[in-house]
């Protein structure tokens, strides 16, 4: 569907859309927002974006809903298409770049051996964080997974 690779699963008996935009990162509210028309999602809060961040460690989850962009691009082009930035987030640690690297830089470099198993175990965590959205809800996710 226009700027995303998509697809859908019933998983605990509730719906499951899932999307990958197929733009660059900055561009992705040009492939979220026509799976939001497509689904019919009214709430935001029942959108789900699973995202790299800067200002956690490496591998560590963090599930919140709406808040600040914190300069990521793709949440910014996200918001810019929905008109609205009230969407739950599933951040995914990557850490900030070290020394005067710059940002770009280091968010398209391919991660360091250390980093790519961290990485890893964090991608599987995720997908346990995502089925404990649907199975419990987005607040009772939150305080397992924000430990």
């Amino acid at each position: 569907m226009g700027q995303a690779l998509w697809g859908h699963a019933r998983v605990g008996g509730k719906l499951l859309a899932l999307g990958l935009p197929g733009t660059y990162m900055n561009l992705s509210g040009e492939g979220v927002a026509p799976l939001v028309r497509r689904y019919g999602i009214e709430d935001l809060a029942d959108l789900l974006v699973v995202h790299d961040e800067l200002d956690l460690p490496t591998g560590r989850l963090q599930l919140k809903l709406g808040g600040g962009l914190a300069g990521h691009n793709g949440l910014k082009s996200i918001k810019h298409h929905l008109k609205d930035d009230a969407f739950a987030r599933l951040r995914i640690g990557i850490d900030r770049p070290p020394g005067q690297q710059p940002v770009s830089d280091y968010v398209l470099r391919r991660p360091t051996g250390a980093q790519r198993t961290e990485l890893d175990v964090a991608v599987q965590e995720a997908a346990d964080a995502v089925e404990a959205v649907l199975a419990e809800g987005l607040s009772q996710a939150m305080n397992r997974v924000n430990r």
